[in-house]
């Protein structure tokens, strides 16, 4: 990187620009809350007031040297309505999360390419067709629509006027042109982005992706570089620049955790007409991201068939930094099994993923990819304790099993009902359709599905099997023994304990006895969910990812047919049990590959810790890239690797002033290790090192 770059790179890394956050006091923010509820008006109205008062208390700052500006000055955004106010709505309503839009991925690229007062227009047009129609909620919903599209303008043109009044002509040539006009160089169509995404933040809706940016963004880099505008220095000086700008406010954003912010880049895959679309850009962000070494934007990869191995080397190379990605897609997995749901070809062949690795739509979707989570270790533990002392064999046990997970499934999705969320007119005017239509995304889009998790896959696994081989098959001990001793948390049945924990075959071994149970449990769970409908007629797609309900679901159990003990963690997303001695990284995805995952579509990655001295030499790194390959090659839907060193860890837990910018994989997104709760850090010092 240039000096430039990496100026702007440090002032970040030492937050000097948090000298620019305004104080505002809580009586403030609680203030303008109350007088919503005093005014009296619809949730759409209060919105756009929330919007409207975020943006003019905005300060424009433009940090030297700088070439793409809009940086938040307003730390924290106001509720629309009080805390009696949702108190009450709940009673009527599922709040899912913060009651707002979020983990959807909007069409940026229309509204850069044509500009905002394109935009004013069709949504007059709208107006003007609904106001005949007599549709008063509509043409309220569109006014609104209009109130977002003047205040990012007004702020646009504050920032202008900062501009010239700063000397720096060049950003006030680009926002005397954007957002009204659409962007005509790859440096507009940047500044474009930065601004919408900006504005979606601002109006509170959180995890708002980024999508498939080498494909909408390629044209403008490509003609700057035809018409020799910009060489490929200078444009990836820009990207770079770009890359930075997602870190200035990303610990604002809300998540679980700080880092988990849902900023997903995804690069490659195939086009609308199925060919390769890997193009220069998506190797420079591959590269931006290899020398900035940040958490955002997180880079997510999508491979075919017909992936080169060298695509594959510069993600290893990525990988090799710690960063936790890029996380991998398959195509030929996902496509077909988003197909299978339900998905239009051209939709699905454009699926990019959420704040995590759940599939949607870009610009058509209003999934809810993360709405709720059925714990296979629950459930077999349930089982342990209904079934297993009556059970005549190990098929009839299994009959349980499945017979507990239809109970739960069914009793997820009534509760899913009547979900209220808050109106989000701007993010609704980088939807497709909802102009048009003159209806908010929260009412719904093209595509209306919820996501179930699964989580402590291999926790049930290891379990069934090692009752189906010790209970059932070799009669080693009586259901009623190992019963008693799994709830005494094998207090005084240590030989027991050892046998379950260090002898029983486990999954990712690349053992059938295992495996196939896993194969046999995840068809269930996608068998069981085929004909569950949400009230929007959407379907429930099931996932192999545990998101935070890794850490949730270990409090509803205790110890566990496969030897672990009451209290300890379930393996993070679809990976061998924590404390499993495994034979390596090839057993573990040809394990973690039997099951056919075109049934598993809320997604959910395999994910591997692989010891950072895997990653020592160019040998090694091809090594690596194989390995990725062949999990798709073998048909595996989703991967992630990671690069760690435990000793590292634990001295990062000990001092961790002296690694402050070290970065981990959590769940799927990476952060800053010393940011992280310590319950997170130490689930991660936990998970297994393996070597190649």
């Amino acid at each position: 990187m240039n000096q430039r770059i990496k100026t702007i790179l440090d002032d970040i890394f030492q937050k000097k620009h948090h000298v620019f956050r305004q104080n505002i006091a809580p009586d403030v923010l609680s203030g303008f809350t109350v007088s919503l509820k005093e005014q009296k008006i619809p949730d759409v109205l209060r919105v756009q007031k929330r919007l409207s008062w975020v943006l003019q208390n905005e300060l424009p700052v433009i940090l030297p040297g700088e070439k793409i500006v809009f940086m938040r000055t307003v730390p924290k955004i106001p509720e629309i309505f009080t805390e009696e106010e949702w108190t009450e709505i709940r009673k009527e309503h599922y709040i899912h999360e913060l009651g707002r839009i979020c983990n959807i991925s909007s069409n940026y690229s229309y509204t850069i390419e044509v500009g905002l007062e394109q935009r004013r227009k069709e949504v007059l047009q709208s107006i003007d067709i609904h106001l005949a129609q007599g549709d008063k909620h509509g043409v309220q919903f569109l006014q609104v629509v209009l109130h977002a599209i003047d205040d990012i303008e007004k702020l646009a043109d504050r920032y202008a006027e900062l501009a010239i009044n700063s000397g720096r002509e060049d950003i006030f040539l680009i926002l005397n042109r954007i957002p009204r006009e659409g962007a005509k160089t790859f440096r507009e169509a940047l500044q474009f982005f930065r601004i919408l995404h900006f504005g979606l933040w601002a109006s509170g809706n959180y995890h708002n992706t980024v999508g498939r940016f080498d494909q909408y963004m390629f044209k403008y880099l490509k003609n700057d570089l035809d018409s020799g505008t910009l060489d490929y220095d200078s444009a990836f000086e820009l990207l770079e620049e770009f890359f930075i700008s997602f870190n200035k406010d990303s610990d604002l954003y809300p998540g679980m955790q700080q880092g988990d912010n849902g900023q997903s880049l995804v690069l490659g895959g195939v086009d609308e007409n199925g060919n390769d679309a890997f193009n220069l850009l998506s190797e420079m962000c591959l590269k931006a991201s290899l020398e900035l070494k940040l958490i955002d934007p997180k880079i997510n990869l999508r491979v075919t068939k017909n992936t080169p191995v060298e695509i594959y080397d510069l993600g290893t190379e990525l990988t090799k930094q710690g960063l936790g990605f890029p996380q991998y897609s398959n195509d030929e997995v996902v496509i077909p099994g988003l197909l299978s749901k339900g998905y239009e070809l051209k939709d699905a062949r454009d699926y990019v993923v959420a704040a995590c690795w759940e599939f949607i739509i870009p610009g058509q979707g209003m999934d809810i990819p993360n709405i709720a989570a059925l714990s296979f270790a629950r459930v077999v533990d349930t089982c342990v304790k209904k079934y297993l002392k009556t059970a005549t064999d190990f098929n009839s046990f299994m009959d349980g099993v499945r017979q507990e997970m239809k109970e739960e499934l069914e009793s997820i999705g009534p509760g899913l009902s009547n979900i209220y969320s808050e109106p989000a007119p701007l993010q609704s005017l980088l939807m497709n359709g909802c102009i048009e239509k003159a209806r908010d995304i929260s009412v719904g889009g093209k595509y209306n599905n919820y996501g179930i998790h699964g989580t402590g896959i291999s926790t049930a696994v290891d379990s069934l099997t090692a009752i189906k081989k010790y209970v059932f098959e070799e009669k080693l001990v009586s259901a009623g023994e190992i019963s008693d001793a799994i709830r005494n948390n094998f207090e005084g049945s240590d030989r027991l304990w050892e046998k379950l924990r260090y002898d029983a075959p486990k999954m990712g071994n690349d053992d059938d006895f295992a495996d196939h149970i896993a194969v046999e449990l995840l068809d269930a769970f996608s068998e069981l969910t085929a004909n569950m409908k949400n009230e929007n007629g959407g379907c429930f797609r099931p996932g192999s990812g545990s998101a935070m309900y890794y850490l949730w679901h270990v409090k509803d159990i205790g110890a566990s047919a496969d030897g672990r003990k009451k209290g300890e963690p379930l393996s993070a997303n679809f990976s061998p049990g924590l404390n499993v001695k495994v034979k390596g990284p090839l057993s573990i995805i040809k394990s973690f590959s039997k099951p056919d995952m075109k049934k598993i579509m809320n997604g959910g990655p395999l994910t591997l810790e692989l010891h950072d001295t895997v990653f020592r030499n160019p040998e090694s790194i091809r090594k690596v890239s194989y390995l990725v390959k062949s999990y798709m090659d073998l048909g595996g839907h989703q991967l992630q690797i990671n690069a760690v060193n435990r000793e590292q860890l634990i001295a990062a837990k000990e001092h961790p002033e002296l690694y402050r910018n070290l970065i981990v994989r959590v769940w799927g997104w990476s952060g800053y290790f010393t940011e992280l709760d310590e319950v997170y850090q130490d689930h991660i010092i936990q998970r297994v090192e393996l070597s190649v």
